[in-house]
């Protein structure tokens, strides 16, 4: 892949190329900037038990692999996975060891109940933290939830995502598999994407769906603006496992392409450990 960029690049050819691309495409459509972002992070949630036992020692290890920003879970709803520790720190405390570490803090998951009952402190933690981003993880509906309970949780984030754009901060939801499956007729999170107030809750597309069969690019072109995070991740099919990115079935040129189209502004990997590494080399290489 890389090879095949610098000779493009090199030719003389690509400008007649681009010329000829950029005719097909509306003129409000047109960037003259790179689709493929500067700076990537990743979400702590894989490496959370070397994070807890040193905090600032894996944050300054993450930067080490090229990573420029980290996506943090709630320390008060993550308390049962672990977190516990962390809520000892205020988030300017916290703010000041990640930027030490040459990292920024622009968004964090958090779980519905936190939301529900401490909204206003976890408002304030954000802040302090400088977040522009919260994000509802899941809404942990019973596995067989209809799609109506989908619908009215919805409905129950819009009323939180009113709270939190008061307060500057942008309300996000993010999808597992769960919210790809169908009842009936109707895709779950097809339906979620209806309720949800664009305005007030924007989404971050896990990628990690692409081995069921759904294309994060598809959903950036199909909804536009829609989206401002993406959870990074790849599927070997011959393996039948996640691999790092770049070494899977996952169209990254077109995907960042499409993540334009869709809104996406941060990127975050999230996968087993081991794919750190060699998922930051890629994305650099880019």
């Amino acid at each position: 892949m890389k090879t095949n960029r610098r000779k493009f690049i090199k030719t003389t050819g690509a400008a007649i190329g681009s010329a000829a691309l950029f005719s097909q495409i509306p003129l409000s459509m047109i960037s003259c900037s790179s689709p493929v972002p500067k700076d990537f992070g990743f979400q702590v949630w894989t490496i959370r038990e070397k994070l807890i036992a040193d905090f600032a020692g894996t944050l300054k290890m993450m930067a080490g692999l090229g990573y420029k920003q980290v996506e943090m879970c709630s320390p008060l709803g993550y308390s049962n996975a672990g977190f516990e520790p962390l809520n000892s720190m205020s988030g300017t405390e916290m703010r000041k060891i990640i930027e030490d570490a040459g990292l920024t803090c622009v968004s964090s998951h958090y779980g519905m109940g936190e939301l529900r009952e401490s909204l206003d402190n976890r408002i304030e933690w954000a802040t302090q933290l400088g977040m522009k981003q919260m994000v509802a993880a899941s809404f942990w509906l019973p596995k067989d939830a209809s799609v109506d309970e989908y619908r009215a949780a919805c409905e129950e984030l819009n009323g939180i995502g009113e709270k939190t754009k008061a307060a500057g901060i942008q309300m996000v939801f993010h999808n597992h598999h769960m919210e790809f499956e169908k009842r009936g007729e109707e895709l779950i999170y097809d339906e979620m994407l209806k309720v949800l107030d664009p305005s007030l809750v924007k989404m971050q597309f896990q990628v990690a769906v692409v081995d069921i069969g759904y294309q994060a690019a598809d959903y950036f072109r199909n909804h536009p603006g829609r989206f401002i995070s993406a959870h990074l991740a790849d599927y070997s099919t011959e393996l039948k496992k996640q691999v790092p990115v770049g070494q899977g079935i996952v169209d990254w040129k077109d995907f960042f392409e499409a993540a334009k189209v869709g809104g996406v502004k941060n990127f975050f990997v999230e996968m087993d450990p081991e794919t750190f590494g060699p998922s930051a080399e890629f994305l650099q290489s880019l």
